[in-house]
């Protein structure tokens, strides 16, 4: 009995641990260029712009909420950050303009949801074609290109060997890590997540968290446009079209429930790097894209029998 107890114990909490070094496995034997320093560095650079996005769904997720919104204001913040520093602007002024008004949007949405009762997924749906419609009426249609050089280094730059969107991504991990684990803030958004009107009763703030949940998850992707518009060199508007489902995915897969009040920070991480290191094997074994698909909706289905199960035991 005591031996069934342990393997539920370590399948539980170190089970993505296990998942992504069974993939690894599986991918360095079947290809000699997967476990090479470059691809690996490849693989968490590619990453990164999910990561950021995901670590912010996360936060919104915990609170059994949902953003639908995060790929098209990633589109719209890259593409105010590109256009103002295009105009003459400082790049560190135009890149705090694009990150706040991805803050302002998200807390927007969250304010709809929090004080005019409208249900998360309605309202980030509107965000979504909103904003991308936004987007395109600013670039009229066209990407901005012509970015100053702190734009690429952001994007493309390395310090100490690092790629700077592998350290913004670690960065913004730690700050999330840190919010959910050792703050208030974090114990609210699992409390609001478990029960939201056991949370009311005991006095929490229900409706101040759900904006802050909202603006944070447009913190994420103000930064994330950052570093997509710097790796790109430009501001694309239609770039992270579909990026909320692979937030969603990598979110899901790290662990986060669905229905909130359980999920961290590291799990989710965890999960956008299974799904990188699933897309960088599949092109390394030149795997058609279709199927590509596929194997990705396989994963998400797994991940959530899993956590089922878990939850069942």
């Amino acid at each position: 009995m005591w031996w069934a107890r342990l393997r539920l114990e370590l399948f539980s909490r170190y089970g993505l641990f296990w998942a992504l070094g069974l993939l690894i496995l599986a991918l360095s034997l079947l290809s000699p260029y997967f476990l090479t320093p470059s691809n690996l560095l490849n693989i968490l650079r590619q990453v990164s712009v999910n990561a950021i996005l995901a670590l912010g769904m996360t936060v919104v997720i915990l609170k059994a909420g949902i953003d639908l919104s995060v790929g098209s204001l990633l589109a719209l913040a890259g593409a105010v950050a590109a256009g103002f520093a295009l105009s003459g602007y400082p790049p560190a002024l135009a890149m705090g303009m694009g990150v706040g008004l991805a803050v302002i949007l998200g807390a927007l949405q969250g304010l709809l949801v929090a004080y005019a009762g409208l249900p998360p997924f309605i309202v980030t749906l509107a965000g979504l074609t909103a904003f991308r419609g936004l987007t395109l009426v600013y670039t009229d249609g066209r990407p901005l290109t012509g970015l100053p050089d702190p734009f690429l280094f952001l994007g493309n730059g390395t310090l100490l060997g690092i790629p700077v969107p592998v350290l913004v991504m670690l960065l913004f991990l730690f700050l999330t890590h840190v919010l959910l684990r050792y703050t208030a803030w974090g114990r609210y958004l699992y409390a609001i997540g478990g029960n939201e009107e056991a949370a009311r009763l005991s006095g929490v703030p229900v409706a101040r968290i759900k904006v802050f949940a909202y603006a944070y998850s447009g913190l994420a992707a103000g930064l994330a446009a950052l570093v997509l518009t710097g790796r790109l060199n430009s501001a694309q508007p239609t770039a992270g079209t579909g990026f909320e489902l692979d937030a969603i995915a990598a979110a899901v897969v790290g662990g986060t429930s669905l229905a909130g009040g359980r999920g961290t920070a590291w799990g989710t991480f965890l999960g956008a790097l299974i799904i990188g290191v699933l897309n960088n094997g599949m092109n390394l074994l030149n795997v058609s894209a279709f199927y590509q698909l596929i194997a990705k909706g396989v994963v998400i289905v797994l991940a959530l029998l899993v956590d089922r199960l878990v939850r069942r035991r």
